[in-house]
């Protein structure tokens, strides 16, 4: 692991750290001893059917480009790209070059046409994220009482994301805005770089080409825009209920709607690429949003405790767990250290 990363998780966890001293260690220890076990239980067994309808939407993409691999083959693959996720600050994106890899050395396929499948379900997952995202805009509002500084946060975090969200496709789409980006990417990296790039251009036209062609594919597959979208605004109800059991766990009485807003919210934090998957600042603001909400402090501490331990801890830990699964050059990929 770089050492950067290795740093970062940690200023994350130390972060947390303060939260739980501020709070009480004994007050939050008390809280969670007072959870519904079974309501864990089942907030852990709704995490791992959100890990098969992940699998299940990325496999609609797989199968529009023609690649075949069996789904108990590809749960691996997104657990390894969850957990580079969640251990690198790169707004959730360190993983999907990781997954685009696994894939395109599994099926024997150009990573180009692997990376493309894994790039089309990240838009499938952040289609139903911006509408949400914009309800909670709205939401927010009035019921979380937030402060003006918070809420123009959140418009320009949701104006970023859909921007940077809509150029992504204009680019997988049109020929020629995809080679003026590419050739700019090159003629940056020719800039800062000592290395012979003598065939750079033509490898990333090349590239963009493929890639942009397994995207046209994809877009034309009804299964991909119907079952992939629908599949996505499950997935994302399943987050969102999975926190609200959570919380049920603690007797507590907080509306869905607040539930939803707050994990919208803290996702969208969790987007910055400053700390790895959010550690830290995710946690904290839940914590602190839940408690504005009228939710007693150790309990928000407590149940954000435990729903992190179940979405983010859990995922990294089998992610790695995988690792070995798909051999040295992968682990390679992950761990390397920068030259």
């Amino acid at each position: 692991m770089k050492y950067k990363a290795l740093i970062l998780i940690l200023v994350g966890l130390g972060i947390l750290a303060v939260m739980v001293l501020f709070i009480g260690p004994a007050k939050i220890e008390d809280a969670i001893k007072m959870a519904n076990p079974w309501y864990i239980i089942l907030a852990i067994i709704l995490q791992f059917i959100t890990y098969g309808l992940w699998t299940w939407r990325w496999s609609i993409n797989i199968q529009a480009v023609g690649l075949s691999v069996k789904k108990l083959h590809l749960l691996p693959m997104l657990m390894v790209g969850l957990a580079v996720n969640n251990i690198t600050p790169s707004a959730r994106g360190g993983g999907e070059p990781v997954r685009g890899y696994i894939l395109s050395k599994y099926t024997s396929s150009s990573f180009e046409k692997s990376f493309a499948t894994v790039i089309a379900d990240r838009a499938l997952d952040t289609i139903p994220f911006i509408v949400l995202a914009v309800i909670t805009l709205v939401a927010a509002a009035s019921h979380l009482n937030l402060p003006r500084y918070g809420l123009y946060s959140i418009i320009i975090a949701v104006v970023v994301l859909v921007a940077g969200f809509l150029v992504l496709l204009y680019m997988s789409f049109n020929l020629e805005f995809g080679r003026k980006v590419s050739l700019w990417i090159t003629r940056v990296i020719k800039r800062f770089s000592r290395k012979d790039h003598s065939q750079l251009e033509e490898k990333a036209l090349k590239a963009i080409h493929g890639f942009q062609n397994s995207m046209r594919t994809m877009g034309k597959d009804k299964n991909v825009l119907i079952y992939g979208l629908g599949l996505s605004f499950l997935i994302w109800f399943m987050e969102i209920l999975r926190v609200y059991i959570i919380f049920a766990a603690f007797n507590v009485d907080v509306s869905l709607l607040v539930i939803a807003e707050v994990f919208i919210i803290s996702t969208l934090i969790g987007f910055i690429p400053l700390l790895p998957g959010g550690l830290g600042a995710v946690d904290g603001l839940m914590i602190v949003l839940f408690s504005a909400a009228g939710v007693p402090s150790s309990v928000s501490a407590a149940a954000t405790i435990l729903e992190r331990l179940i979405s983010f801890w859990m995922t990294t830990v089998i992610g790695l767990a995988c690792l070995p699964y798909f051999g040295a050059s992968v682990m390679e990929k992950v761990f390397k250290k920068k030259d």
